[in-house]
């Protein structure tokens, strides 16, 4: 089972999976006084808007990040149009609801986002990890 944990302000739920996290700091960068990596709990609701947050949060590449509003049932589906980013020196980000066909014949349910590797270094082949930052 996927872990998640669930960070929550008066108007909204954050849910962070960190398994699927590759670290690209776009949350950090959004919201430096909320995100803080280096400290316990890594994610200080209170210290922005939640405008702001969702705000960070939506530029998450890998969809490790995602929110809900307090009193609505988090989204079970993702939304239903696709679309693909490709990251300057990093990741091809598809944000959409996809089903991912591995090598093995396994699949897999993605979104709302999902990030794939371009320089086949990942630990976690397709998804990136952030290996290309070491190349």
């Amino acid at each position: 089972m996927e872990m998640k944990k669930e960070y929550s302000n008066e108007e909204i739920t954050v849910v962070w999976k960190p398994g699927v996290c590759f670290h690209a700091g776009e949350c950090v960068k959004g919201s430096p006084s909320v995100f803080k990596p280096k400290e316990k709990p890594w994610i200080q609701m209170e210290h922005d808007s939640t405008e702001n947050i969702m705000a960070a949060i939506d530029k998450c590449p890998s969809g490790a990040l995602s929110y809900y509003k307090n009193g609505e049932q988090a989204k079970a589906e993702p939304e239903a149009t696709v679309e693909v980013q490709m990251k300057p020196n990093g990741p091809i980000v598809i944000h959409g609801a996809m089903t991912v066909v591995h090598e093995d014949g396994s699949t897999e349910t993605k979104g709302p986002r999902a990030s794939f590797c371009r320089c086949t270094k990942s630990a976690n082949m397709p998804f990136c990890d952030g290996a290309h930052k070491n190349l």
